[in-house]
């Protein structure tokens, strides 16, 4: 997922100057995307280069000039096409939340079949854990340092099962 994705999704919200957009994602997609206003701002220029979005100076402007960044449709239209495509590295669910996000704010783009492919890798990941706890820590007399891992196992396998019921939360929205 690049930075550019969720700005637009941010900008598509509400067009902002790039200090209340800055604020804005702090507030909002910063939860769960990271960047600095320094970034922010320096991927606003090159959206504007790309021509994805316009910047137009602020009518109520002090001494400093401000602008305000509006999705073109070029803009939009990235965001669909980007929104649509399997996200196939780095971290997937950061990009699906930020999908979804776009996905309120553009209408229905199509998640579903991602979402059930996000699904079958957790359901997976949670078996192969389940596997381990079965083979590795079910006897009753575990050393301290395997009472340890296992708790590092354990942390995996409630991500996993969050993740699942999630899943099962949001699908039924995006089929809608």
């Amino acid at each position: 997922m690049s930075i550019q994705h969720a700005l637009l999704t941010s900008l598509l919200e509400k067009p902002s100057t790039g200090y209340e957009l800055a604020n804005r994602f702090d507030r909002s997609i910063g939860y769960f995307w990271q960047a600095t206003h320094q970034q922010i701002y320096r991927e606003l220029g090159r959206m504007v280069t790309a021509g994805w979005l316009m910047a137009q100076d602020c009518p109520k402007a002090d001494k400093r000039r401000k602008k305000i960044y509006q999705v073109l449709p070029a803009g939009r239209e990235e965001l669909q096409r980007w929104a649509s495509e399997p996200q196939e590295s780095g971290d997937q669910s950061q990009a699906l939340l930020i999908k979804l996000r776009a996905e309120a704010v553009i209408g229905p783009l199509g998640l579903r079949e991602e979402v059930l492919r996000l699904f079958k890798q957790h359901q997976a990941m949670l078996e192969t854990y389940r596997q381990i706890e079965q083979r590795d820590f079910s006897s009753a007399s575990l050393t301290h340092a395997q009472r340890l891992q296992y708790v590092v196992l354990r942390r995996g396998i409630m991500l996993e099962e969050s993740w699942l019921a999630w899943a099962d939360e949001l699908l039924p929205l995006i089929e809608a």
